[in-house]
């Protein structure tokens, strides 16, 4: 796909494309939770807070409503922007969910001298394409990171999984959960949360009790663990360990 922004400037997108009405596509599964929400971020070079050029930034791209208005305002702001200025603007354009303006951004961001590939920034992309069941584009950024040089990690594999739950394909999550294990990199409490929580619902017994049974492996306390997932959603029955 080829966004562009800048009469010079151009966003490659390999293999990713919109569907034509993706608020259309209806969800298999209750919304769930994808993401690194609770826990430590991996921030590579953000700050805390929004500067004022990057809150400037974030308002401009937004009321710009032509092809002709996103040119000035990445010409005349976004250009501008300090390395962790432009970088809190991805951010808050992911946090506001803001879909085209983001990929734009990240398109711009990786072809800036100091870019290097980083997986927090991908992990960010795919999470927000997950929430909006774009899985076909999630899948293209999961593989372009590899292109990148980069491998997947733990948050990575389970924004994946992630995505895939939202949309209902439980095999293909699976079968990143089996990617996720023979690379190297141990599941955590989100990615079993996210996976036991998930299945459940989908009717799944028999892989949600595989997946029990493996927190034995990577669960410090797998009993309590599960304890506190079914006191955190008590609509499911229990889920003792297997």
């Amino acid at each position: 796909m080829e966004c562009t922004v800048m009469g010079s400037l151009k966003f490659q997108l390999p293999q990713l494309r919109f569907p034509q009405n993706p608020q259309t596509h209806k969800p298999q599964f209750p919304k769930i939770t994808c993401g690194l929400r609770g826990g430590p971020r991996k921030p590579l070079w953000r700050s805390r807070v929004l500067s004022t050029e990057a809150i400037q930034a974030v308002q401009s791209l937004k009321l710009a409503k032509s092809s002709i208005k996103l040119e000035e305002v990445f010409s005349s702001r976004v250009s501008r922007l300090l390395k962790s200025d432009l970088l809190d603007t991805l951010a808050e354009l992911q946090r506001q969910g803001e879909l085209d303006l983001t990929l734009k951004v990240f398109e711009f961001i990786r072809k800036e001298v100091w870019y290097k590939p980083d997986l927090s920034l991908y992990s960010d992309m795919i999470m927000i394409l997950g929430k909006k069941k774009l899985i076909e584009m999630a899948e293209g950024l999961f593989s372009e990171l590899k292109k990148e040089g980069l491998e997947p990690d733990t948050r990575v594999y389970t924004e994946m999984i992630g995505a895939y739950l939202q949309v209902g394909m439980t095999e293909k999550a699976m079968e990143m959960y089996g990617l996720m294990k023979a690379s190297g990199c141990a599941p955590d409490k989100l990615t079993l949360t996210i996976l036991i929580r998930n299945l459940e619902n989908a009717g799944e017994e028999e892989l949600a009790a595989g997946v029990k049974k493996e927190c034995e492996e990577y669960v410090d306390y797998p009993k309590k663990f599960l304890e506190e997932i079914e006191k955190k959603y008590p609509k499911r029955r229990s889920i003792n360990l297997v």
